[in-house]
């Protein structure tokens, strides 16, 4: 949508980074930005409508510095340091390489989502997460569940925020053999500290095939996750046991 940016981009790293300090080299990205013409397709669900480039929401850019929901947007930025958004975005790639910008498309406002948690009919599950290797797509809704809700907003309990992850979700899928610790039930646990559990940082890396990227999300304080008995994941390192299976609730023969 922005040729002159894409022609930027198609340079090694330490070239992107030269031009954007350049005041003559910014001044021109700032302007193409005015020209933007995005497809700005209605969320309906489908995937192109989620990835298609869309003018940005300034209001609504948050310059990611930590998983606490606290982040300044970029019109706040831009408004503190009297600089157009797109030059306040520059200025913070150049000064962390691994700057995190956020453009919710839904649930934005956070007092929505806790009248959404609390609802008895909802599910605290994950989304599509993986299935869009470019953004981050509820990864982290467990531990932000625990570490936000839970531990900052203190809007449910330890003990409820656990069933809501566990029981609940087994319960609704009939997987009634899951979701309590008890005997006769799978061995499934998650050894968590609950004064540090928290998701980390999303990070970019490099591990798909040929070298191509994807947007990584992993957490912290979690000590071990058991699986039908067996470690597969000690201090967030997986330990080669895949003692895991596919599972089918009884609608999966409907």
């Amino acid at each position: 949508m922005l040729p002159a940016w894409r022609e930027l981009r198609g340079l090694p790293l330490a070239e992107q980074k030269r031009r954007l300090a350049d005041p003559a080299a910014r001044g021109r990205l700032v302007a193409a930005e005015a020209n933007m013409k995005p497809r700005d397709n209605v969320f309906q669900g489908g995937g192109a409508a989620t990835t298609d480039p869309r003018k940005p929401d300034y209001d609504n850019l948050y310059a990611m510095k930590g998983v606490d929901w606290n982040d300044p947007t970029v019109a706040q930025l831009s408004g503190q340091r009297g600089k157009h958004p797109v030059e306040v975005m520059i200025d913070l790639v150049l000064e962390n390489d691994d700057q995190v910008f956020v453009q919710p498309l839904v649930n934005e406002d956070p007092e929505h989502v806790l009248g959404m948690l609390r609802h008895p009919r909802t599910l605290a599950t994950f989304s599509d997460s993986g299935a869009h290797v470019c953004q981050e797509m509820g990864s982290s809704l467990q531990t932000h569940l625990l570490s936000y809700w839970v531990r900052a907003r203190q809007a449910f309990t330890l003990e409820e925020a656990v069933r809501k992850l566990t029981f609940d979700n087994a319960s609704a899928w009939d997987l009634n053999d899951r979701g309590l610790v008890r005997a006769g039930y799978a061995a499934d646990l998650v050894v968590f500290d609950e004064a540090r559990v928290r998701p980390a940082m999303p990070s970019v890396e490099t591990d798909l095939p040929g070298g191509a990227r994807r947007l990584v999300q992993k957490a912290e304080g979690i000590a071990a996750v058991v699986v039908n008995g067996q470690v597969t994941l000690e201090q967030g390192r997986a330990t080669g046991a895949v003692s895991g299976k596919l599972l089918r609730g009884p609608g999966a023969a409907v």
